[in-house]
């Protein structure tokens, strides 16, 4: 079997390329595994392979493939359970999967179509015809996921993009939001309030995973829209820090705070962004309006919302942890409640607006 092939313990999270097609191959027959494995290695796809149904189904635990190319007949769980335990998974709703089988007759054709199968191939199979089959499969499926995708976020500040730091796409409004950090040059950090260029050292990272101070471990590639230089030096290291969903890049000026994070992997070497603006000034005049607070006593509580404690308050407002407990004192009774909890539950339906 070619060496690029990947035939390890169903158990082992793969290390696959970004970039290539993945197409996972299911057959209980090594030297039909060897020939299809080779030409779609020709054919540019990276290649899993699995000997029996069960082991398929614990490596699709842990990746999903592009294709999923599947013997009808296997000892054991056969490919046509295979594919209805496959189908049963909603995260797999587009992956196409193809049948191989030597049975020609609609009964077997027509069960492989019902538990989910997109096409079948007859065996012995044709290389050039499973290529072909696997690359319009693989396309369609893709556009697919991405219409589900710009469906699902196209009204949101959200954009997709590559590892490289590449745009592949971008709501209306996240094109308008990365206009901002184009154009920024001072901006006040969010903790602090102090003033710098728009650098990632300069902003705060929420789970603190990556080192702002390391230089980029790979050159950028220049084609195409791409981030900001700032988010996408942060968005570089965050990839080779361990793609923590958790961080956030977060910078703020003007009373606008504005935060980037990853929702997650749109395709394989693909990340959705999201870019978020919160005006902490509209929120803070609008909690003292509503519930007849002062302006710091407004300030405080925007904090507390936030799960900030009297320390971390004080160090943001700049002022002492007992004058920040006075203030909370103050708000617990305009807002008539009693703890920390009960506070900030209102403060943070009260900014759903902003």
């Amino acid at each position: 079997m070619h060496d690029d092939t990947v035939l390890l313990p169903p158990e082992t999270q793969p290390d696959l390329p970004d970039g290539k097609p993945v197409v996972l191959i299911v057959d209980d027959t090594p030297d039909n595994l060897a020939l299809l494995s080779e030409t779609l290695q020709a054919a540019g796809y990276a290649v899993l392979v699995a000997l029996d149904g069960q082991s398929a189904l614990q490596r699709l635990a842990r990746i999903t493939p592009d294709a999923v190319l599947l013997d009808a007949l296997m000892p054991g769980l056969d490919g046509f359970e295979t594919c209805r335990l496959i189908k049963a998974d909603p995260r797999n709703r587009h992956l196409p999967v193809i049948f191989m089988t030597a049975l020609t007759d609609s009964e077997h054709v027509v069960q492989g179509f019902r538990v989910g199968g997109i096409d079948y191939v007859t065996k012995p199979v044709k290389p050039s015809e499973v290529s072909a089959r696997i690359a319009a499969h693989v396309q369609r499926s893709r556009q697919q996921r991405q219409a589900d995708m710009v469906l699902e976020i196209g009204m949101r500040a959200a954009l997709i993009a590559a590892a490289s730091g590449e745009i592949r796409w971008q709501s209306d409004l996240a094109r308008q939001r990365l206009a901002w950090y184009e154009m920024a040059r001072t901006p006040t950090d969010a903790r602090n309030g102090d003033t710098g260029d728009l650098e990632p050292a300069s902003a705060s990272l929420a789970s603190g995973c990556v080192d702002t101070a390391s230089p980029l471990q790979h050159p950028l590639i220049e084609a195409g829209p791409r981030l900001p230089t700032t988010l996408e030096q942060w968005f570089v290291r965050w990839i080779e820090a361990g793609c923590d969903l958790q961080a956030a890049f977060e910078t703020a000026a003007d009373g606008v705070r504005r935060v980037a994070r990853v929702l997650g992997p749109a395709t394989r070497g693909e990340w959705v962004i999201l870019l978020e603006e919160f005006d902490d000034a509209a929120h803070t005049s609008a909690l003292a309006s509503q519930f007849g607070l002062t302006a710091r006593e407004a300030e405080v509580l925007l904090w507390l919302s936030r799960g900030k404690t009297n320390r971390d308050i004080g160090d943001i407002l700049g002022m002492a942890p007992r004058t920040v407990n006075k203030h909370l004192e103050h708000v617990f009774g305009k807002l008539h409640v009693e703890t920390r909890a009960a506070a900030a539950a209102i403060a943070a339906k009260a900014s759903t607006r902003y």
